[in-house]
This record gives C-alpha cells, structure tokens and sequence, in this order.
C-alpha cells in the first residue's frame, strides 16, 4: 500500500474513533449504600430546578436560542443536575402551564414532546444529567387535579380562582387515590413517556444516562392521616411499575418529606419502605411556613436557619433509618422585600443558600447520607413583565410556577453573588 493510502486509512479510522468517543454517553447515576455514584466515582452536586426547560426547548412556544444560552451558564456555575417537569395536563384554567403536553387524556402535544427530546439532547451534550418528575400534586401543572376532572369528579377547584380555597382543592385532590380511572391514566402516561425514544438522539429513554432518575410527582401527598393506605398502596403500585420498566435509573417519590406527611415523620418513614423508592428528598420552604418575613428579614432570617437545620437532622435520621441518600431537592427564599426585580438585593438568600449548601458539603466530606441539593430554581433570562407578577400565556417563564408571581424565587441569569455560591461549592464537591 503507498504511504499517502496508509495515511489516508489511518486517518479515517482515526476520525471514526474519534466520533464514537464523542457519541459515547456520560456515567450512569447509581446508588451504593447511602451514597450517589457518577460511574465509579463519588457524586455530590448543587443542582436546580428547571421545571419549564422542555417547554422553553419548544420550537413553536419555546426559545431555543435562550435554553442554549441558560444551559451553558448553568453549566459554567457548576450546575450538573436540573429537576424537570414533564409538560403538564390540560392546560385550560388561569394559572396552569399552557400550552399543556398532554392537552387532553392520552392526547399529547407533538411539539412539547419534541421539546424534551431536544432538551435532553443539548443535556447529554453538556454531560448533565435530569431528574424528570411526571405528575404533580398541585394545579399548577394540572396533575392529579387533571386527572380527576378528565374521569368525572367535577371541576378543579383552581384555589387561586375565587371563590375556590386551598382546603377545598387539597380535599377534592385526595381523592385521587380512590379513583382507579385517574390512577390508571397516570400509569398510561408513565409508560408512554418512559418507553419514548428521543428523536434527536434515537436513545431510548430507559437507556439515556442523561437520566439520573425518574420521580413519581412533584410533592404527592396524603392529605389526611385516615388516607394513608390508599396513598401507601398508590404510591408503591406507581414506583413498582416505573422499576419494572426501566432498571438502568434511579426512582424518587418527590415527596416534601414531613409537610407531605401530615407533619409526622413516621408517616414519611413509612410511607418510603418499598426497595425501589432509590432515595429520598425533601423539601424546605420558609416563607410558606411562615418562618422567614421578608419585612422582618433581620428577625426571622436566625430562625429559619435554626428550623431548617432542625427540618434537615430530622429527615436525615430516616434515611439513615432506611440506609438511602437523600436530597434537598427544592428550596427559596424571596429577593429583598420581595421584590421582583432581578436588580434587587439576594443578601438573605445567599445566606440561606450557603447553610443549606455547606450542609451538603459537612455531609459529603463526612460520608453522610445527605448528598446533594437542587435550589428552586433557575429563572435563568426571565422576568416579571407585570408589577404584581402575574403570569399568562407568552409572558418569558421562570423558575416561579403560573400561579405564583414570576420572580419571587428566582435565581436569574444576572445574579452574580449567588451564582458564585453556587459554584464555589460544586467546586468543593468533586
């Protein structure tokens, strides 16, 4: 063979090498013991939620351009680990996602679809990986409320739509787990967006390890103590059939931990026995739960993070309990005043930020059980384009789900200070 041949052989081989070590897949997320595993190597990571990153990857909704952009930045901070919403249902009331991925029962929206598929695609390429939670508890993305309606139990309750109240919608959203026609369509729509091949990639899902894991819901909760069979037997119905059909990633309940138990931790305990739930997570809210005011921030800033730490030991003791990681999967603190303007002052936050952070780090430099957290969230180029903050159709999303105002917990794009928190720590977890 002449040289110049031999040279050209070679350098096709070598660029086909080269394309398949491109092609080739991040590490798989695992569990071992109580701790998470990148390949076969420790993983401990500050995350976010990114609820609306399928809906931006949207060709006809969306903004693909500012996704690319959002992920690079977060991928710039360090952030590795994104909590994503997968659509949302119905779509029809003030206050809900709109458009909606499944618009009607078993009817989806091709081009939200497309949307994850493109989303995870740009993730696999950056080597981030998704926690893909499939329902919701609350209306804001329709979820077991949907469901409920769709199989004839009447109109949601929207609470947010007077004259309608919280405690009529959290009593009409228990009864979801008697309802076999709503639980049925949920396990439908479990397997259909289980079993999808991403048309970008042409991986099956079950085989992406863009993938860490598929959670059951966003916050499923029993509402009354006189409910917890029926939620126990739905929820371990709903993780087993999500084991059975895919083994190669994790599952978590998404459950907020004691405020989705009915403020007792033994119901959470018992609610998490079954072997498949991988780990668990909670969630921390301190102006929901009236510890933190924002018009007393000097005041009540000391408090929350002594509730918090005391809400953190508590929730860990049962996953010790269960020898599981958990995670601190979702938690905020509004801007100064709450303000909801991006200029405005992050100074408590980033307080509260850097206890909840440096709670991860004590665990993980201890072997602990606590392993990673995901902030809510990342409203990356959004903003409020209303005083008051309301959301509707074609407005830029945020982090802030519709029915809430569009800034009130957002970390954005420009926000420097807590952005370097961010980082700093997932620098001091590797």
């Amino acid at each position: 063979m002449k040289k110049s041949a031999l040279l050209l052989v070679l350098a096709i081989f070598s660029l086909g090498n080269f394309s398949c070590q491109a092609q080739k897949q991040q590490p798989r997320i695992t569990v071992k013991g109580t701790q998470f595993f990148k390949g076969d190597q420790p993983y401990s990571y500050i995350g976010t939620n990114y609820w609306y990153g399928s809906l931006l990857a949207s060709k006809k909704v969306g903004d693909r351009k500012r996704l690319l952009r959002e992920l690079d930045l977060m991928q710039k901070n360090g952030i590795d680990n994104l909590r994503i919403l997968v659509g949302g249902d119905g779509g029809k009331y003030d206050y809900t996602v709109r458009p909606a991925l499944q618009y009607e029962q078993g009817k989806y929206d091709q081009d939200l679809l497309d949307g994850l598929d493109f989303l995870m695609a740009e993730m696999g390429k950056r080597k981030m990986y998704a926690v893909l939670f499939l329902t919701n508890n609350w209306e804001w993305s329709g979820g077991m409320s949907q469901y409920l309606e769709w199989n004839g139990k009447g109109p949601i309750p929207v609470p947010a739509i007077p004259p309608n109240t919280w405690p009529q919608y959290m009593s009409y959203t228990e009864k979801f787990h008697s309802c076999e026609p709503c639980m049925e369509a949920l396990n439908n729509h479990v397997k259909f967006i289980m079993i999808r091949t991403n048309a970008y990639t042409k991986k099956k899902y079950t085989e992406d390890n863009t993938i860490m894991a598929w959670q059951v819901g966003n916050e499923p909760r029993l509402f009354t103590e006189e409910n917890e069979a029926k939620f126990t037997t739905w929820l371990n119905n709903i993780v087993n059939l999500m084991d059975s059909l895919d083994k190669n990633h994790l599952i978590s309940t998404g459950s907020e931990g004691l405020n989705s138990s009915n403020d007792k931790i033994e119901i959470f305990e018992r609610t998490h026995q079954n072997p498949n739930i991988d780990y668990l997570t909670m969630h921390i809210w301190p102006k929901n739960w009236n510890w933190f005011k924002a018009d007393e921030a000097e005041k009540t800033l000391p408090t929350t993070l002594k509730n918090a730490g005391k809400y953190i030991d508590a929730h860990i003791k049962v996953a010790q309990n269960l020898k599981r990681p958990i995670i601190i999967e979702e938690f905020g603190l509004p801007r100064e005043n709450e303000s909801l303007v991006s200029s405005s002052s992050v100074a408590n936050r980033d307080v509260f930020y850097n206890y909840i952070f440096n709670r991860v780090l004590e665990s993980h430099k201890n072997n602990g059980v606590l392993q990673a957290a995901n902030f809510w969230g990342f409203g990356g180029e959004g903003k409020a384009v209303t005083p008051d903050g309301k959301w509707k159709p074609g407005d830029p999303l945020t982090t802030d789900p519709p029915q809430e105002p569009q800034g009130l917990n957002s970390v954005f794009s420009s926000d420097k200070s807590t952005l370097d928190i961010v980082k700093k720590y997932n620098l001091e977890l590797k």
